[in-house]
């Protein structure tokens, strides 16, 4: 729905070919490059470094010699400050450049009578906050601002927008800060005529502290799992699995089939071929909800939860990884996470997941409780596969053996899936794992 611009490359006045990168932006957790649209001279550039953007904005224009103007365009947000003009040619026209996603068609962004209370859980980006404490909006007046961005939010464009049409008598200062707001005090404003807005102080802390700032991906993190907690019911089941012949089935294949196919052949594809399985058997997993209708996903995106060299989380999807056999999953692991760890994940890769896995055993941890990546409805965890000993029934009666074990858990959201299905699902994937056919060809 938006995109951080991180960087301009050219600045106006700076001639630029077909396709050169002009700038470097970030959507979600994917940083991109944005080529030029045509070839001419840098017109006029209108949103600076750090500005969140809708998608369908105009962010610059480029100059050309003989190209048409595109005049279905949306107009660019009114800036404060003025930029450079354009350089002069005859029989010149200007195209505009936009981020090219999901057309931004904006609402209707009439003002309304009546404020919104000041406690409503409504998310304010940083540059929004720091437009109102410049102006001397108070937390009431921001709130009766009726946002066009996604969930209702104020964007830069409608609080300039507001701006604009604001009176001349400035608004009734509030004596909790648009600082304050920043940091989600749901209390509600006290009027004071006279009260002015002060510079939000530093909290004291006690003790030998370490102060780290949170990073771009940390805060886009913390907010998504925050918002999906908000969002769904988390409920949580767990299941113990044999996976005793599935890992003697790939210590057995795991040099030929790199020798063969040239990769590796990790857990991760052996855990999606299950996942997808038990999902054409239950595919209300592979589902959204919106609003009282359940959307069920004829597609199955499987998304992997891959750790970057950060420490930061990402969710690379494999896309209809039910139509790839086992060697397909195992290239589309290996490549994703690859550019993941280098990098060079593309947006789209990491967008479209109908179901995400996550491998909590790759850091030691036995068992874990994932937190839904919305619009998804469950998501599953795979611990440590362990030897421990444990009971085997057979016809001759029970006896004690040495095997490999592993807990998976599935957290789903319980407004649509219930205890009964979530755990009958969760027992389909431990029953394709431990019914894994040892003599298997690949």
């Amino acid at each position: 729905m938006e995109a951080t611009i991180l960087k301009w490359h050219k600045q106006p006045g700076d001639a630029v070919e077909n396709d050169e990168t002009i700038l470097d932006i970030a959507t979600d957790k994917v940083d991109s490059e944005v080529p030029a649209t045509a070839a001419g001279i840098i017109a006029e550039i209108l949103f600076s470094e750090n500005d969140v953007v809708p998608i369908g904005t105009v962010i610059a224009r480029i100059q050309t010699e003989n190209g048409a103007a595109n005049e279905n365009a949306p107009a660019p947000a009114p800036q404060k400050t003025e930029q450079p003009p354009a350089p002069q040619q005859e029989a010149s026209s200007v195209t505009d450049i936009e981020s090219q996603e999901i057309p931004y068609s904006p609402a209707s962004a009439k003002l309304q009578n009546q404020p919104v209370s000041v406690g409503s859980p409504r998310f304010y980006s940083p540059l929004v906050l720091k437009i109102a404490q410049e102006e001397g909006i108070s937390m009431s007046e921001l709130e009766a601002i009726p946002g066009t961005g996604q969930d209702g939010r104020v964007s830069k464009k409608d609080i300039l927008a507001y701006l604009q049409n604001r009176g001349t008598e400035p608004a009734p200062r509030q004596e909790q800060t648009i600082s304050t707001l920043a940091k989600s005090v749901a209390a509600p404003a006290r009027p004071a005529e006279k009260q002015e807005i002060l510079p939000p102080s530093s909290p004291g802390y006690g003790g030998n502290v370490e102060i780290i700032e949170m990073d771009r991906m940390r805060k886009m993190i913390a907010k998504h799992m925050v918002d999906s907690k908000h969002t769904s019911a988390h409920v949580t089941s767990f299941a113990e699995t044999d996976v005793t012949n599935m890992v003697q089935w790939r210590n057995r294949i795991k040099n030929e089939f790199e020798k063969r196919e040239g990769t590796k052949i990790t857990f991760t594809p052996l855990f999606v071929e299950a996942v997808v399985r038990a999902i054409k058997k239950y595919p209300l997993l592979n589902s959204s909800v919106d609003g009282d209708r359940i959307i069920v996903k004829k597609d199955i995106n499987i998304g992997m939860a891959t750790a970057l060299p950060t420490g930061n989380l990402i969710v690379p999807v494999i896309k209809n990884a039910d139509q790839l056999n086992l060697v397909g999953l195992a290239k589309q692991v290996n490549n994703l996470a690859e550019a993941a760890r280098t990098g060079k994940l593309k947006p789209d890769d990491t967008a479209g997941g109908t179901f995400t896995l996550t491998n909590v055993g790759t850091f030691g941890s036995i068992m874990g409780t994932p937190i839904i990546s919305q619009p998804q409805v469950a998501i599953m965890a795979v611990g440590a596969i362990k030897k421990r000993p444990v009971v085997i029934e057979t016809e001759q009666g029970d006896s004690i053996a040495i095997r490999h074990m592993m807990y998976i858990s599935l957290s789903y959201d319980h407004r649509i899936i219930d205890g009964a299905l979530g755990s009958t699902f969760l027992n389909a994937v431990s029953r394709e794992l431990e019914n894994w056919n040892p003599d298997r060809e690949f």
